[in-house]
């Protein structure tokens, strides 16, 4: 990040489009992102494009061209909305088909310190919306969802995470999961030994770079056997990862 973001004087800010703004401000206001907002870290502001809307029902659906099942959101108030607003941009729209967000993409979006989202619902929104006001689209993951909220706050969320203050410890953020393309090594606390079940030895030493060590190892032991797509992104064990696993017994 720039220097001006590592000191954070300003909140990161995330403008969110939809048709139900309570889902999301609420949930902002919870746990780490509450703390987030309450110390003016995270600026999380919602709109609702009904309010746009002309007509008594605040109608902000119709159904498709052409035929077929469900309602599509009409293009009008949508744009209207964005145009009164005029949000942080880039604005992502929040759909499968868009590029998959994941651990990297939530750095990209941390550096830029600002950007928008909306929210489809129904069967989706007009096209026009995809093609000539919004700057991307973003997708979650290969499952439909009956609307974009819940895609838009675990993107808040997981880049909120990642702005300077937010959490506590900044190396919560360099060891988990994604941080070096593996996944988490495994976490033990108090008591030592429950029912049977003892921690690894090797946590109670001390030796905090026997420790690290391990640590890398598991991490490393865990990618291979749960995501070994995520090892081949890598390009593959590298010498070094190999003698780390063979020290600890979890070379293959």
């Amino acid at each position: 990040m720039t220097d001006s973001a590592a000191e954070a004087p300003q909140p990161l800010r995330i403008d969110v489009f939809t048709i139900f703004p309570e889902m999301v401000k609420e949930y902002v206001q919870k746990s780490v992102l509450g703390r987030a907002s309450w110390q003016e870290r995270l600026d999380v502001r919602t709109y609702d494009p009904r309010d746009q809307t002309t007509d008594a029902h605040r109608t902000i659906d119709d159904s498709p061209f052409g035929g077929g099942a469900g309602m599509v959101m009409m293009p009008e108030p949508v744009f209207a909305s964005v145009e009164a607003i005029q949000p942080k941009r880039p604005l992502f729209y929040l759909g499968p088909a868009g590029r998959t967000f994941d651990q990297s993409v939530a750095h990209e979006l941390a550096e830029l310190g600002e950007f928008s989202l909306l929210c489809g619902r129904y069967e989706g929104v007009d096209e026009r919306i995809r093609t000539d006001l919004c700057d991307g689209e973003l997708s979650v993951g290969d499952f439909v969802l009956a609307g974009g909220e819940l895609a838009a706050l675990v993107v808040i969320e997981a880049v909120a995470r990642l702005w300077p203050g937010v959490l506590g410890n900044k190396t919560s953020i360099e060891d988990e999961s994604f941080a070096d393309g593996l996944l988490e090594y495994p976490h033990y606390t108090r008591p030592a030994d429950f029912r049977g079940m003892a921690v690894p030895e090797v946590l109670l030493s001390g030796n905090h770079g026997l420790i690290e060590r391990w640590r890398r190892a598991q991490s490393l032991a865990r990618t291979i056997e749960r995501r070994p797509d995520l090892i081949k992104a890598r390009g593959g064990l590298t010498a070094d990862d190999e003698k780390l696993l063979a020290e600890f017994d979890l070379a293959n």
